[in-house]
């Protein structure tokens, strides 16, 4: 068979990618920051919007759940899978969840600071003059309303129950999977402002697209319950600033704490600006570089796809037939059938089929009873709205 894939694959890696993950590479795999005409690309937080990327990148795993520094688009029009990794660090953000839940309600760095610049000499007696300028209130008996119910967000949902709080969740691409791993304790609110309405703590979990910018902005801070804290460790773009200092200033907002510092931010009031630390533990880094690797390896290996951004989630496990191709295409009319038609306009016969979409772009994977030649891979690619073609 006319296979394309280089027996031995180049893996550049941007960033520091957790050796945990990059242990599990197969012998054939060369991963390195210095890789030149990569197979495949690793990141974290490396802003890829600049990046050329080579004609033999076929695969771009993004070791952590956001995918805003890579350029989707452009990736889907040369034919590259993009992956993340979901979940994987869905503990350590639960857990700096806690504390800026904790920090919104009780001034703790307030204090800190009073004693780190105290002058006297007699700490014990001004303390208790002090500290009622830093005390706030508990988080048992509160309302917590938790946007986005995806693995984080549900482990932050059950966090909130445990702790005593009255949870309410708001999901607007809740899937059957999600909705079933929820607790049944918490309260399942259809349109978001239902839960900006009642809620004492809010907490964001959804990624950030062109339809989620600035998703909490001066409609649903209007109807805010005042003395709103508002928790934001998912990502900046979800709110608006100019908005949010505006219901500062009204004392609708009370604190606002965010794991993406920006110039606005900083010049906010009441705001507690984290420098990115939600995955920022040596579990999360780990369990999301295992997981990126594993899917990487799948697709090179088989041409399988989990955890896409882009093209459809694919699995035909490992093939058993003589060969197997895939082909990344667009989401258009008669595509399947045009590639069959080249496959049976060279008597290949096709033992196994999986055509899956996502959006715009598509994914068709093909096993064969058949030898092939290397002018296949021509024929199918000349077909209008192909953009890659694989053998194995």
């Amino acid at each position: 068979m006319a296979k394309d894939e280089r027996r031995v694959y180049k893996i550049k890696t941007m960033n520091n990618i957790s050796k945990e993950g990059l242990k599990l590479l197969p012998a054939n795999f060369i991963a390195s920051p210095e890789v030149e005409d990569p197979d495949a690309i690793l990141v974290r937080s490396a802003d890829l919007h600049d990046y050329e990327f080579g004609p033999n990148v076929r695969f771009l795993g993004r070791a952590g759940a956001g995918v805003n520094n890579i350029p989707i688009d452009r990736c889907s029009e040369k034919g590259i899978v993009v992956t993340k990794a979901p979940g994987a660090n869905a503990n350590g953000v639960k857990e700096l969840v806690l504390l800026a839940l904790l920090l919104s309600s009780r001034d703790v760095l307030g204090g800190i600071d009073w004693v780190r610049n105290y002058k006297g000499d007699a700490i014990g007696k001004d303390v208790e003059a002090a500290k009622k300028r830093f005390a706030g209130p508990e988080l048992m008996g509160k309302t917590l309303g938790v946007v986005g119910l995806g693995a984080t967000g549900r482990r932050v949902a059950k966090m909130g129950i445990d702790m005593g709080m009255n949870v309410m969740g708001f999901d607007p691409f809740l899937s059957i999977g999600n909705a079933l791993n929820l607790d049944t304790r918490v309260n399942v609110v259809e349109d978001p402002k239902a839960l900006f309405n009642k809620a004492d703590y809010i907490t964001l979990h959804i990624p950030y697209t062109a339809d989620t910018k600035n998703f909490v902005g001066a409609e649903l801070l209007s109807i805010a319950k005042p003395g709103l804290r508002l928790i934001n460790i998912a990502r900046g773009g979800l709110v608006d600033v100019k908005a949010l200092k505006k219901f500062m200033d009204a004392g609708v907002v009370v604190n606002y704490v965010v794991d993406f510092p920006d110039p606005e931010t900083m010049r906010l009031p009441h705001t507690i600006n984290i420098p990115h630390l939600g995955a920022s533990t040596p579990e999360s880094e780990e369990n999301s570089a295992i997981m990126v690797v594993r899917q990487l390896v799948d697709y090179l290996d088989h041409g399988n796809i989990r955890h896409s951004v882009n093209f459809p989630d694919s699995n035909m496990g490992i093939c058993n037939s003589m060969g197997r191709l895939t082909v990344n295409h667009r989401n258009i009319p008669n595509m399947l059938g045009q590639i069959t038609k080249v496959l049976a306009d060279e008597e290949i016969n096709i033992a196994n089929l999986l055509n899956r979409h996502r959006v715009d772009w598509a994914y068709t994977m093909i096993d064969i009873d058949s030898p092939v030649h290397e002018g296949l891979r021509e024929k199918i690619l000349n077909i209008d709205g192909v953009v890659r073609v694989r053998f194995f």
